[in-house]
């Protein structure tokens, strides 16, 4: 019998769209592309990272190293990180997505299974270089069981020198051993942390406030904004509406401009009666820098309890530092989404209109606005590009 091997195909992403990524907005720039061509055409693409540790009952901290194999065709007997590997694409590619092909490649290369993995954390995106090619390492940090079992795969790793090393044993390492350069930097780096109380949970849902900040882009404002509008204000007084990437405009996925949204929203609330005193519109552009983006967010609207929004990006730039988070509030979230009525209107399928507030499409369909005929163009100028 012949089993032919499926081809491996990678999450690509042009280099003039790799910002966006700092902006979490993954799904919408990545393509695929097999593997081989990805390499042989210098084709950047999404990689991983894992850095994984335990912490005993004693309290005591060890950090879970490889040593690549000696028969490898890039750094060959070099140490590195404790996992890594490509990003498969998927469609509507998430960062928890991104996370699961984490714990796939920890699987693979130590043999440790997803329910031995205690708690993780995103922490960073960084681009490296390798054979002329860009790679967007998605970073990791597993804590995973003290007394977990594994098995190092003997093609990928050097089964004996692949295990668990304490910190004095680490910084040996880095300091005396050949190690991935890429790698070495995020463990120095790491060695700095506290770890044991890093991962702590950081959500705290709670029930009653005074400000609460909602972001989205709002690419157009629809009835599932309303429903989350509208859950909000049953426990808080007041609603600080964040229009995020607000510089963006006059493409498929961002068509409308931040005034044109600001109108939506304006518009939406009036009609269901919200006094203007209880909430407040912002407009966040876009750094394209995640470890900085919070700041930036809290540099503009200020003081806030506690912050909602459905996308896992930014709940877990805020919980990492150390805000509030407010529980997902949906509702038919593959309807009620801007990328659904986007493709319905440039589908030239009416149903889109049950999907947005009656004020909000007269907005869209005003003649300075043009919004039908501007999505509709728009989105065939990316297919055709």
């Amino acid at each position: 019998m012949i089993f032919i091997m499926e081809k491996e195909i990678l999450a690509c992403i042009k280099d003039q769209d790799i910002k966006y990524l700092q902006a979490g907005q993954i799904s919408k720039y990545v393509f695929p592309l097999e593997r081989k061509k990805a390499h042989d055409d210098y084709v950047s693409h999404l990689i991983i990272r894992v850095f994984a540790y335990s912490i005993s009952p004693k309290n005591e901290i060890r950090y879970l190293i490889q040593k690549r194999g000696m028969k490898k065709e890039s750094f060959p007997g070099y140490f590195t990180d404790s996992a890594s590997g490509h990003v498969i694409f998927q469609k509507n590619l998430g960062l928890k997505d991104i996370e699961n092909n984490a714990k796939r490649e920890l699987q693979e290369e130590f043999g440790i299974q997803p329910k031995n993995i205690k708690k993780t954390s995103f922490y960073d995106i960084r681009t490296e270089t390798y054979m002329n090619t860009s790679e967007i390492s998605y970073i990791f940090l597993f804590q995973v069981d003290y007394d977990v079992e594994f098995e190092a795969d003997p093609i990928e790793l050097d089964t004996g020198t692949s295990r668990f090393y304490s910190e004095y044993e680490l910084k040996q390492i880095l300091k005396n051993e050949n190690s991935v350069d890429y790698s070495r930097k995020i463990w120095e780096e790491i060695l700095t942390m506290d770890l044991r109380n890093l991962l702590k949970s950081k959500m705290k849902m709670i029930k009653q406030g005074n400000v609460a900040l909602f972001i989205g882009r709002f690419q157009p404002f629809h009835h599932g904004h309303v429903y989350v509008i509208n859950n909000i204000f049953k426990e808080f007084k007041k609603i600080k509406i964040a229009i995020g990437s607000s510089q963006l405009s006059n493409t498929c996925t961002n068509p409308f401009t931040s005034t044109e949204r600001r109108k939506f929203l304006v518009a939406a609330l009036k009609s269901r009666k919200y006094p203007v005193k209880n909430y407040q519109i912002f407009e966040i552009p876009d750094i394209f820098n995640a470890e900085k983006w919070v700041n930036h967010v809290v540099s503009i609207v200020g003081e806030f309890d506690t912050v909602f929004s459905n996308s896992d990006w930014v709940r877990i730039l805020f919980q990492q530092k150390d805000f509030n988070i407010g529980k997902k509030i949906t509702i038919f979230k593959k309807k009620y989404s801007g990328t659904n009525i986007r493709k319905l209107i440039s589908k030239n399928d009416k149903n889109w209109r049950n999907l947005v507030p009656k004020e909000v499409i007269k907005i869209i369909e005003e003649s300075s606005i043009d919004g039908v005929n501007r999505i509709r163009k728009l989105c065939k100028e990316k297919v055709s590009n």
